[in-house]
């Protein structure tokens, strides 16, 4: 892999900002089992993806909407393409550097992403210190 460069570093910092605000306005929405993955040693397609569970088609589109309006209103950053939002099992909102998805439980299993991509590295939420844990 090459030495980074100071583009590489800002578009680094730009992107885990990015993926970073998705995660978080998904937890402001009720997103459940929030992970975000550094994909920079994985591919350079993209840098991060952040996968979101949603209890609802409703839910879903809600979580997709907010962090289209956070990425694009408040970070300046336009969405380059959507899928899934029709049917709402998963939803892909792809942002270039960061790539978000958002599905139903059903569909979050059946294709792991996760484990499709165990290579990346796992990003820790700031936040997530402060939540209980599954059992607590």
């Amino acid at each position: 892999m090459s030495e980074p460069t100071p583009a590489s570093d800002t578009r680094a910092e730009r992107s885990l900002q990015l993926a970073i605000a998705a995660a978080r306005t998904a937890a402001d929405n009720r997103g459940q089992n929030i992970r975000l993955l550094d994909m920079r040693g994985v591919t350079p397609e993209f840098d991060y993806f952040v996968i979101v569970t949603g209890n609802s088609r409703r839910q879903l589109h809600a979580i997709s909407e907010e962090i289209d309006h956070c990425l694009e209103d408040d970070l300046g950053d336009k969405r380059i393409g959507i899928e899934g939002y029709s049917e709402s099992r998963w939803i892909l909102l792809d942002y270039g550097s960061v790539v978000v998805h958002l599905f139903d439980q059903e569909t979050r299993d059946y294709y792991a992403l996760e484990d499709l991509w165990q290579d990346s590295k796992p990003v820790e939420l700031p936040w997530q210190d402060d939540e209980p844990t599954a059992g607590e």
